[in-house]
């Protein structure tokens, strides 16, 4: 997939590995270990669910290696002074681009770390990421319209609302250029 690290002003991304996958399945005390942060309570955030992280999964184990940093990845608040490494939110694609160079993009926060900017930090990072790498043209992302913060996210990193999504109450957002 290319480079899979990713740093912001106040994050580091690290993409799920199958490893990450198992251990948030089946022992979720060790992922700490893993990402080098602490898993706060109310882990896993949002959307980013148990059916979502077997999906990742399942995804991950089916194409190998080469599909690592096409599906889910982790928001660490890096450590400062008096302040240690926390994972914040997870975000990531649906998978590798289509034939049409579209990817789609999802994200949730820990609910003790929304309205710090975290989304919008990892969305714009995650946005920017994909439309460096060839043969992706375009990322959607979808929000339910009563989401007045998911929807000022993608407003704030570049999307526009370009249609009703596939669930009623849902509208559908792209962005077509590196912000």
């Amino acid at each position: 997939m290319g480079e899979l690290s990713v740093t912001t002003a106040r994050l580091r991304l690290v993409p799920a590995t199958v490893e990450h996958l198992e251990v948030e399945l089946q022992a979720p005390g060790r992922l700490s270990d893993l990402l080098g942060a602490i898993v706060p309570a109310g882990w896993p955030p949002g959307l980013y669910d148990r059916d979502a992280i077997t999906f990742f999964h399942a995804q991950l184990t089916k194409a190998g290696p080469a599909a690592v940093g096409w599906y889910a990845w982790y928001a660490i608040r890096r450590a400062t002074a008096g302040c240690p490494a926390v994972l914040v939110a997870s975000g990531g694609y649906f998978g590798p681009p289509g034939s049409d160079g579209l990817v789609e993009i999802g994200y949730s926060v820990v609910p003790d770390y929304c309205g710090q900017g975290y989304a919008t930090e990892l969305v714009g990072a995650l946005t920017n990421h994909a439309l460096r790498l060839a043969g992706v043209r375009r990322v959607v992302a979808e929000a339910d319209e009563r989401n007045a913060a998911s929807l000022k996210v993608l407003e704030r990193s570049g999307f526009v609302r370009i249609g009703a999504g596939r669930e009623t109450g849902h509208a559908r957002f792209a962005c077509e250029t590196v912000g």
